[in-house]
């Protein structure tokens, strides 16, 4: 591959992208609002650019043959906030995509397009949208995006709805944890995946208590390697009791089922920052 471009490179899983993907093609592009990410890899340059900006998006996808598009808004948060990243920017980088006649989007949706699904019904990949956030929302409105620019132009697109990326440190993570292992697996079989059309996969470990059906991902190949029950124990150890009237508790979205519209979600995750350092 000639050219990969790599939205959200300055975020945590973008950071963990960044060194895989520069081994997957002659140069990559990664591009972000952070003025600088630090050292480059072999083959990788820094574009500074807004997802909010098509001319930008225009700019960074010339002679691209895919783009990993991580950039947005990561939280929840009032709707005027997300809709220049997350609505708008979704929107440029497929339009961008297109005319610079780019192959494939590989995108990171999310669970929350379909978060206020209780967790006892086990939902694959083909259940109606059910949002629990404006955020959850603009993951909605990107697969339907990728979908219609699928059947009325032909480009590829895989949606990778993400549980959760990040250190296990509490009882829902045991089911949703995605590692960065996992992540650089699942990213590069979207990508060397001969055909793929519209695809929606789950982006999840291979965990005990993995309360999603992940099997339309077989379609790509991903076999995912790590279990979060290694952390069982300690985890549950010091987490209270749920309470089974909290969607917090009991809905596929975690905190984002249980906040108020426009209100941080990540605020009550306890999120640890472990960014990598290049």
């Amino acid at each position: 591959m000639k050219k990969l471009v790599l939205t959200g490179a300055a975020g945590r899983l973008g950071s963990y992208l960044r060194e895989p993907l520069a081994q997957l093609a002659d140069e990559l592009v990664s591009t972000d609002l952070a003025e600088d990410i630090g050292n480059l890899y072999p083959g990788e340059s820094y574009v500074k650019a807004d997802l909010a900006s098509l001319e930008d998006m225009m700019q960074v996808m010339k002679g691209a043959d895919m783009v990993v598009h991580m950039g947005a808004y990561a939280d929840e948060g009032p709707f005027e906030k997300l809709l220049g990243p997350n609505f708008v920017g979704a929107y440029n980088v497929w339009e961008a995509a297109y005319q610079n006649g780019l192959r494939r989007v590989v995108y990171a949706s999310s669970i929350h397009a379909v978060g206020m699904y209780d967790k006892n019904q086990f939902i694959d990949t083909q259940v109606p949208h059910r949002p629990d956030t404006f955020y959850g929302l603009a993951k909605c409105f990107a697969e339907d995006l990728g979908s219609m620019y699928w059947d009325k132009r032909g480009l590829e697109s895989v949606h990778m709805r993400i549980l959760s990326c990040a250190q296990v440190n509490n009882a829902r993570a045991l089911g949703s944890w995605l590692s960065y292992d996992d992540l650089i697996q699942l990213v590069t079989r979207c990508i060397e995946t001969p055909v793929t059309g519209f695809s929606i996969v789950y982006g999840v470990s291979n965990n005990d208590r993995a309360p999603v059906d992940n099997s339309k991902a077989s379609l790509l190949g991903y076999r995912p390697k790590d279990n979060a029950e290694q952390f069982a124990e300690d985890v549950l150890a010091n987490e209270p009791p749920m309470d089974p009237q909290d969607p917090g508790h009991m809905c596929h979205g975690g905190p984002f089922a249980s906040v108020e519209l426009g209100n941080s979600g990540t605020a009550q995750m306890n999120i640890i920052d472990d960014t990598k350092q290049s």
